[in-house]
This record gives C-alpha cells, structure tokens and sequence, in this order.
C-alpha cells in the first residue's frame, strides 16, 4: 500500500464531480463530513452530500480547470474556475476550495466563489 497522496484524492474530486461520478466523490469523504459555503446552509454527513449533489446542487454539464493546488499538512488548497450551467444559462466563474483530511479522506471543506449561489 502507497503513501497517502491529499493532492491526488483532491484531483479525483474535480474529475468525479465534473462526470458526476456522484457515489465515487462521496466516497472520498468521511462520515461525518461537513461541507461549507458563505450564504448557503452547511451540508453535514454523507448523506446530505450525496442528497445535495443528486438533487440540489444548482451547477450543471460543468468543468473544473484548477490553477493553483497547494498541500499543507492535511489541507489542501486549490484555486480554479468553473464553466457549466446554472439554471440554464452558461455561466463560468472564479473558485477557491480549501479540502481538510481527516483518516486519509476529506472531513471539512470550504468553497467560495465570485458567485452569490453555487
């Protein structure tokens, strides 16, 4: 068994997400898993991930390109854009995720955009 490498689980995330590969991305997270963006409620345990990116999560037909990722300890840091759809209109902004490891899987994460809902 390999080190445990918190830059390639963070990479897998964007590509799960983008070919929303929604079980294999829950999978990356821990149990009780609590998942935070300004203005929006916290989403806590799995479940509520899994419900969020199944039935809630108002981004669409997306792609992730990531510009910047730096890993500190059990941080990881990336910093990116976003081009998809929302609400049926094309939109494409500005990211920044910020995923903390807990147990070699992600425990806490944080996004924040240049958009008001994402």
């Amino acid at each position: 068994m390999g080190e445990f490498d918190p830059q390639a689980v963070v990479e897998q995330y964007y590509d799960f997400v983008d070919a929303e590969r929604y079980d294999d991305l829950v999978a990356l997270f821990t149990e009780d898993v609590r998942y935070e963006r300004p203005g929006q409620a916290t989403i806590e345990g799995r479940d509520e991930l899994r419900t969020f990116y199944l039935e809630e999560r108002p981004l669409t037909e997306g792609n992730h390109d990531v510009h910047d990722l730096v890993v500190d300890g059990d941080t990881v840091a990336v910093r990116g854009s976003f081009s998809g759809r929302q609400g049926g209109e094309s939109v494409a902004f500005d990211f920044a995720d910020f995923h903390e490891f807990s147990d070699e899987a992600i425990a806490r994460r944080y996004s924040f955009t240049d958009r008001d809902e994402v």
